[in-house]
């Protein structure tokens, strides 16, 4: 299998769109792509704060699958742009289910990455009975942990040149404290100082979770109104820590209890630390565990696309 997702299947078009009123001055930007009436998915992008492209869509076969993507609230076509009023874990998770009820379905499989696998799991522990299927990538559970590890002290190890970048427009007084020292600087009322913290905030994650340097991916992480919603949005979550309980999503993976499920992740993943997602292995022991050898974080990198592949494929009752 091609581990080039344009090798895999022809450029495709969504075949519906619009935007959904969700409330609270939120219109969510929604996709639908594949044949209509087969069956049916949602794919939860990463960050949060990030946003759907093409390549997402050619993770499902489209003859197989009838798929509907969506830019949460303040990321990419959603609109207000890099709006965090009313931008909580736990509104999204409702955007989800007017969603599925926007689709006329009652059930559909759960693709997720990342901060995707954060959401994807708050959605399934909140509303099991809607999820047929969990295909859960870059295990993300939102704990201090995880976030110190990120934000303060761990991949600082790993990657020190780039931490040093990551670290210099904050004064060495506020660096003991760097998400609540951004947050300062990304809700700024000076626009200059705003991007300048989110194009140093989203470089950091751009360039660390990919195993070797892939300018394509990181490059992104640069462009200006990617990086002001990206920044500003992520770093609003995760100074809220999600508005979860520490420990919530795993002490709650018992509801996934019947849920069929896949859990892909890379070997030397920096943002997320793979004992997070062995940790949901062994709370969640029906659900396939890949642990890709030779990857880091992202989706595109060959090893960990090839399994997500094979995952959707599987779930649609495609033999190889």
């Amino acid at each position: 299998m091609s581990a080039d997702l344009r090798n895999l299947y022809p450029e495709i078009e969504p075949y519906a769109s619009g935007h959904l009123d969700v409330g609270d001055g939120h219109l969510v930007y929604w996709e639908r792509v594949g044949t209509p009436g087969a069956k049916s998915a949602v794919f939860l992008h990463g960050g949060p704060g990030g946003t759907i492209s093409p390549s997402h869509r050619r993770l499902f076969d489209p003859e197989l699958y009838d798929v509907l993507l969506f830019d949460q609230r303040g990321c990419g076509k959603s609109m207000p742009h890099a709006e965090l009023e009313a931008n909580t874990t736990w509104h999204l998770v409702t955007d989800i289910e007017r969603l599925r009820e926007l689709a006329g379905v009652e059930k559909w499989l759960v693709f997720g990455g990342s901060w995707g696998s954060t959401l994807a799991l708050a959605y399934a522990e909140t509303h099991p009975e809607r999820v047929s299927e969990l295909v859960l990538r870059g295990i993300y559970m939102l704990t201090r942990a995880e976030l110190d590890w990120y934000y303060q002290f761990g991949v600082s190890e790993m990657f020190p040149d780039k931490w040093e970048r990551f670290v210099a427009p904050i004064p060495p007084e506020e660096r003991h404290a760097m998400m609540r020292a951004y947050n300062r600087r990304l809700t700024s009322e000076d626009r200059a100082t705003r991007i300048a913290a989110a194009k140093a905030w989203s470089l950091w994650e751009g360039e660390t979770i990919t195993l070797l340097p892939e300018p394509e991916t990181s490059n992104r992480f640069e462009e200006e109104e990617f990086a002001d919603a990206f920044a500003r949005i992520e770093n609003h979550f995760f100074v809220n820590a999600g508005w979860l309980e520490e420990g919530q999503l795993l002490r709650d993976a018992h509801k996934l209890h019947g849920i069929p499920g896949v859990i892909v992740h890379g070997r030397y993943d920096m943002p997320c630390p793979a004992r997070f997602a062995w940790r949901l292995h062994k709370a969640w022991p029906a659900a396939e565990f890949h642990l890709i050898e030779g990857a880091g974080h992202a989706y595109s990198e060959p090893g960990i696309l090839d399994r997500l592949i094979r995952s959707t494929d599987k779930f649609a009752g495609k033999t190889e």
